[in-house]
């Protein structure tokens, strides 16, 4: 098995928090959510030394919450995910496959992300995305497909015509990419678009446009899984699936 390594993103405020605390130390079942994330990915292979935490606001607080076994990135300008993942650039490097996670989606489950990896080993893919299927994909990105079922884009919701609106498998926000791969694309990412941001999407269009490779999905099989934590509400109900997974 290749050298698993991860970034976590980890940097966002999250201002519907309603709170001073940057978001991803904000605690379920006595836990910070990164740690959740953290966890995962040293269950799907990854050690601690392969752990890096894009953190932005209120760094400190969140370094002192998680610890010094991880690395960490900063990245002092929200500019995207794309922005983000760059920051991460020297930590990525050539070598392995790089996971890039979320700091708030505390009910991810390394069993997942060990699938991820061994099917993007077994498929020998550049990238995979691991999506999920939802009766109600409003405000998510939409896997689209050709009619044999392989991967064609990811389509942000207010880019989507009604035909793709329609489709109901989505992207989770969690990739693995083949390192090399990666380094090629974030060195190719521009921020040429209407927010004027980088989108780690668009490295997905990078590599098909240049050929370097196959990009793939797994889809989870729990959509809780996926759900990301943004208010106190999510906060809790994410605590009420920890509770009854144990």
């Amino acid at each position: 098995m290749a050298r698993v390594k991860a970034v976590i993103l980890a940097a966002g405020k999250g201002t519907r928090m309603k709170s001073e605390l940057p978001k991803v130390i904000h605690k379920a079942l006595g836990k910070e959510m990164v740690k959740y994330s953290i966890e995962a990915a040293m269950e799907a292979g990854a050690t601690e030394q392969d752990i890096c935490l894009v953190v932005g606001h209120k760094a400190e607080m969140v370094k002192e919450a998680v610890g010094n076994q991880v690395s960490y990135v900063l990245q002092e300008e929200q500019l995207g995910t794309g922005h983000a993942v760059l920051c991460a650039k020297e930590f990525i490097g050539e070598e392995g496959l790089t996971m890039v996670l979320c700091g708030d989606t505390p009910l991810i489950t390394g069993e997942t992300l060990k699938k991820l990896v061994e099917a993007h080993e077994a498929e020998g893919n550049a990238i995979t995305v691991l999506t999920a299927r939802v009766d109600d994909p409003t405000g998510y990105g939409r896997i689209i497909t050709d009619s044999w079922g392989k991967f064609v884009k990811i389509v942000e919701q207010k880019d989507a015509t009604l035909e793709e609106q329609r489709v109901d498998e989505i992207n989770s926000g969690m990739y693995l990419f083949d390192s090399v791969i990666l380094s090629k694309a974030l060195a190719k990412l521009t921020n040429d678009n209407a927010q004027g941001e980088y989108y780690l999407t668009d490295t997905i269009e990078i590599v098909k446009s240049e050929g370097w490779g196959e990009v793939a999905t797994v889809v989870v099989q729990n959509v809780d899984e996926i759900k990301g934590v943004n208010s106190p509400e999510q906060l809790q109900e994410a605590e009420n699936i920890l509770k009854k997974r144990k």
